[in-house]
């Protein structure tokens, strides 16, 4: 009783944090299945999520975060494009193409699906780890969070699968070279504004389902569709209101005080709508520049 006690009292934070680290790590890789394959138009992969309950944190826990299917409040069932993995992808495709150009389609398809299977396992714990940036509010970029990186945030398992990939695929004098172009890739997608955006509601929705449940494709699929759907009508909407606010705030400048800008270069309504934030900004600080001018020369 002693024991089982202790072990309550150390893992009550741990067990939240492990079950919010969980539901986005297990988002992030299913948000990429669905949303990767779906933009590089891939055939369709067959997963689910299925909500396991997760046992007590032990002290050990409390040190170093590792994870094994069985951790997860959320875990990734299927999702794979290649399950069985064959000795030598390139002796593989030799013997396709050897006496048949027809199939060197085939081979150039099965490439594709294969670096994506890699992809895909990236973004996992790579959706923790910037879960876990954003949550104490440090940067999230390729200096930080590097490949080795990513056995602190539940990726031992993928890591593991990833080498199998390598060792079927290709030779070891071009294994760095590849993993950190797909690394890269990896980082990327989950870096991107709309893809987190989906990531984190659905791993929001993780954390409030039941044990036991499970979550089919099209399901996953269809919170992901609308949660970016829904950002990028708020991200519309918000540009808008910020586009507004300039063309007021620049015409009330240059018509109060027309005789201080008078040599200032003024762009036309296209020139306004066509600059990006930074231009914009600028010119706002060139006008504010003009009327300090003005505001000094009056003193």
């Amino acid at each position: 009783m002693k024991r089982s006690k202790a072990c309550l009292l150390i893992s009550q934070d741990k067990l939240k944090e492990h079950k919010q680290r969980a539901a986005f790590h297990a988002a992030g890789y299913a948000a990429a299945i669905y949303l990767n394959n779906k933009a590089k138009h891939l055939p369709p992969v067959l997963f689910n999520i299925r909500f396991k309950a997760m046992g007590c944190i032990t002290a050990a826990d409390g040190i170093t975060y590792k994870t094994t299917p069985n951790d997860y409040v959320a875990h990734v069932e299927g999702g794979r494009s290649i399950e069985l993995l064959p000795d030598s992808v390139d002796s593989l495709a030799r013997k396709l193409t050897e006496h048949n150009d027809a199939m060197t389609q085939l081979v150039d398809d099965y490439r594709i699906v294969f670096e994506q299977d890699i992809v895909n396992l990236l973004i996992g714990p790579l959706a923790e780890a910037k879960y876990i940036a954003d949550l104490d509010d440090e940067l999230f970029n390729h200096r930080l969070i590097n490949l080795n990186a990513l056995k602190n945030y539940g990726g031992d398992s993928d890591l593991a699968l990833i080498n199998q990939y390598f060792q079927s695929f290709f030779a070891d004098q071009q294994q760095n070279e590849k993993l950190d172009n797909l690394f890269i890739e990896a980082f990327d997608f989950v870096d991107n504004d709309t893809h987190w955006a989906a990531i984190s509601q659905l791993a929001n929705y993780l954390l409030g389902s039941h044990y036991g449940d499970v979550i089919g494709r099209e399901e996953i699929g269809s919170r992901l569709d609308q949660s970016i759907v829904n950002f990028i009508e708020r991200r519309t909407k918000a540009r808008q209101r910020d586009n507004a606010w300039f063309k007021a705030t620049a015409h009330h400048i240059k018509t109060r005080y027309a005789e201080s800008v008078e040599n200032l270069n003024r762009p036309n309504q296209a020139a306004l709508d066509a600059m990006d934030h930074a231009q914009k900004d600028a010119l706002i600080f060139e006008l504010f520049d003009c009327l300090e001018g003005m505001q000094t020369q009056s003193r």
